[in-house]
Order: C-alpha cells, then sequence, then structure tokens
C-alpha cells in the first residue's frame, strides 16, 4: 500500500463529503473515483487513514468522514484553488463596478462574496495605521478653527478639527498646506506627524506651530485608531439554513465578537501562504464558536501586480502583497463557513474578490469621509 494512493483515497472522501455531507463507505469511493483498486483494499486504506488520525468512523456501521487533520492534509497539499471563469469574473467585475464609494464597494463585495460561497462573508475596511498620504486640504472653519481633510492611499477620508489661537492667512496656509502635500505624499501618518512638527521649526511657518502640532497630533490619532476599522458582513441567515440551533448559536456569539475576528482574520491574511490566502479550520480558529466551523482569507491592498494585471488576473502570489514588500495588506476580505466547506471553491472566490478590491483602491479609492 502506497502513500501516495492512500492520499488520493483521502482527497476522494474529502471531495465526497464536501458534495453529500455523509458518511463515505469504499464501495461508494470506487464507484464515484477511479481508484484503481478494489473496494477491499480502499477500505484497508481508509481504516489506515482513520489510525493515522485523518478519517472518523462515527458509527460502527457507517462510512468515515474527515477529521480537522484530514482538512488540513487537503487544503495544504491535495485542494487545487481553480481559477474563476470569465463569465464568473465578469459578474464580479460588473457588480462591483456599480458602487460608488469604498464603504459602498465593501458592502457589494460582502454580500457579492456570500452569495457566491452561500456562507458568512465578511470584509474590513483599511487600515488607517497602514495608510499612507495621498492629500491634505485645509480649510477654515471659525474664528478659531480649521478643518484638515486626510485622504490616504487605501481611499479613506478622514476629517479633523484642527484648534488655533488666531487662524493664519489664506496665502500663508495655502504655502503650509502645500508643503505638507509635498512632504508628506506617500509617506505613513506617523512619519507624516514627523515631518509636519520638524516643518513647524522652519523660518517661514514658526508662526504655524500651534497649526502644525494640531495637525501632527491628527495623523498620530489616525495612525493608533483601530476602533475607526469597520467590518462588512453578510450572510449570517444562511447558517440558520445548514446547521442545527445547538451549532448556530455559539457561531453567532462568535461573529458578534468583532475584535476577535478582525485579529484573527488579519493574522490569516497576513501570514497566507504563496497563493494569497490562508486557511483556519475548527480549533485552529482558537474561537470557541468557531470550533466547528473554517476560516478562509485574503489580504487587499498595496499589491502593483495585481493592480497591474486588473482584477481578473488569477495567478498565484498574494491580492495583498506589500509594494515595498514589508507593508503587507491593508485589509482583509473572508469567509466563515463549516468545516466541510467547498475549500478550492472558497478560496478561489475569496482571492478573486481580493483582487478586485486591491485593484479598485489603487485606481479609485474611495470618497467617502469618516
Amino acid at each position: 500500500m502506497t502513500q501516495s494512493r492512500r492520499m488520493l483515497v483521502l482527497r476522494a472522501v474529502v471531495e465526497d463529503y464536501i458534495r453529500s455531507q455523509e458518511p463515505i463507505g469504499s464501495s461508494a469511493l470506487t464507484k464515484t473515483h477511479d481508484l484503481g483498486v478494489s473496494s477491499a483494499t480502499v477500505r484497508n486504506d481508509m481504516a489506515a487513514l482513520e489510525d493515522e488520525g485523518y478519517l472518523i468512523q462515527p458509527h460502527t456501521s457507517a462510512g468515515r468522514i474527515p477529521t480537522e487533520k484530514g482538512y488540513r492534509y487537503f487544503v495544504d497539499r491535495l485542494a487545487t484553488v481553480v481559477p474563476l471563469s470569465q463569465a464568473q469574473r465578469r459578474g464580479i467585475g460588473t457588480f462591483l463596478d456599480g458602487s460608488v464609494n469604498l464603504q459602498d464597494t465593501l458592502q457589494r463585495a460582502a454580500r457579492l462574496l456570500s452569495q457566491i460561497t452561500g456562507q458568512v462573508a465578511v470584509v474590513a475596511s483599511p487600515a488607517l495605521s497602514k495608510a499612507t498620504v495621498r492629500h491634505v486640504e485645509i480649510v477654515t472653519v471659525g474664528v478659531n478653527a480649521l478643518l484638515a481633510v486626510v485622504i490616504t492611499d487605501t481611499g479613506r477620508v478622514v476629517q479633523h478639527l484642527l484648534h488655533v489661537a488666531e487662524p493664519p492667512g489664506q496665502d500663508l496656509l495655502a504655502r503650509f498646506t502645500r508643503s505638507v502635500n509635498a512632504e508628506c505624499a506617500s509617506a505613513s501618518l506617523s512619519a507624516s506627524a514627523e515631518t509636519v512638527r520638524a516643518m513647524a521649526s522652519r523660518p517661514d511657518y514658526r508662526s504655524l506651530r500651534t497649526l502644525a502640532d494640531s495637525l501632527a497630533t491628527a495623523f498620530e490619532s489616525m495612525a493608533d485608531d483601530e476602533s475607526a476599522r469597520e467590518l462588512y458582513m453578510a450572510g449570517a441567515s444562511k447558517l440558520a439554513h445548514q446547521r442545527t440551533l445547538a451549532d448556530v448559536a455559539p457561531l453567532f456569539d462568535a461573529l458578534e465578537e468583532q475584535v476577535v475576528l478582525m485579529k484573527l482574520m488579519s493574522a490569516l491574511s497576513e501570514e497566507a501562504p504563496s497563493n494569497g490566502v490562508g486557511v483556519a479550520i475548527g480549533s485552529e480558529t482558537h474561537t470557541p464558536g468557531l470550533l466547528h466551523a473554517s476560516v478562509v482569507t485574503s489580504g487587499y491592498g498595496r499589491s502593483p501586480d495585481s493592480a497591474a494585471d486588473g482584477p481578473g488576473a488569477e495567478s498565484g502570489g498574494s491580492a495583498g502583497a506589500g509594494a515595498s514588500g514589508s507593508d503587507g495588506p491593508v485589509a482583509f476580505v473572508g469567509s466563515i463557513g463549516p468545516t466541510h466547506m467547498d475549500y478550492a471553491a472558497t478560496m478561489a472566490a475569496v482571492r478573486a474578490v481580493a483582487r478586485y478590491l486591491t485593484a479598485f483602491i489603487a485606481q479609485d479609492g474611495g470618497d467617502e469621509p469618516d
């Protein structure tokens, strides 16, 4: 009995169980798959796979079903991420192209991914801590107040009120704003804060020290404000049609814990393998409510290769690989479903939607103020 044949048997069991959600017997397996051996040989292989922890027999007279270890082996070595068809990619493009801003795009992406997979879809808005400055506008709005409008490379538009003892003249304010844009463009928010504070020491801008400090503080608060991130979720109602009430209750509780989901899915997307998709199965999520669920996620944003190739590109590589190598994705898109989900299809859909979001941010950004 060869190890390679045994793994082919494992793959066949996982694929059939995903389709039927019924225990798989050796006789049924030999009818649906060309394994080149008898039913008795397959039965022996399945018994060996059970001994090794890849399969389990729920009842003595029943067939076998995959264990968490079996699913993990399948995902890591056996499952093939099949590119979406041209029709599917066109459908995704048409659906997302109708959006009017970043928030609308993320909401549409969540609904679309849920429709494709039949599972819960989760899309996070870009993290400001990973954003860079695209443009800054500063306008006088009161006797002692100015409004700073900061647009980031991820499409976020954030407004901050800046308080000063006396507003500067319009010419000086315009010159200061031009300098901020020239020196902070493509810099992180933290680095921009340091740059703006340094500008206040220059002879031309010493009278603007209070303004510069206020703007620098605004940059820093943006960089530190993880609460500004939003999760867009769709498809939770689909769970009720797939699982018993006892199974659904803890899963709904887990979906309510948005901070936990954010940390889990962010880590998965940042640690994704070469195909750009991270998968956590059951106990690997370290979340009690997800003990009988799997999470598939991919990062998006800052991928010049993906943006250049266009949303239709389905080659390997992370959808959120950093442009500078260490930046990493700015956010994630993911799917949550049962451990017997169709991993290949779900991974393909998650990766495709992540690529579209990466392209959207690179080309359009957004215009929704916070």
